[in-house]
């Protein structure tokens, strides 16, 4: 859908998106430029991504303990982030 389409019946938009759970592509000049989404959705989208950053946290951090990096103790990490 246009921007100009969109911006005429932006509820219709906004609801479509909520009903189907399915993002509305928005385009200017026939390219994709924005999406309307369920503000559900994304925080679902939101949350699985940062969840993967952290399994991928976690797989490279045991990646340099395997390697022989070694471990900074708790108690330093606390102090170095003023958490002590």
């Amino acid at each position: 859908m246009t921007v100009s389409d969109a911006r005429a019946r932006l509820a219709d938009v906004v609801d479509a998106a909520r009903v189907d759970h399915e993002p509305v592509y928005l385009t200017r000049r026939g390219l994709r430029v924005a999406a309307v989404i369920d503000a559900d959705d994304l925080d679902r989208l939101i949350a699985a991504a940062e969840d993967l950053a952290d399994i991928h946290a976690a797989r490279a951090a045991r990646e340099e303990m395997a390697g022989g990096a070694v471990a900074i103790p708790w108690d330093q990490v606390k102090a170095d982030l003023g958490l002590t």
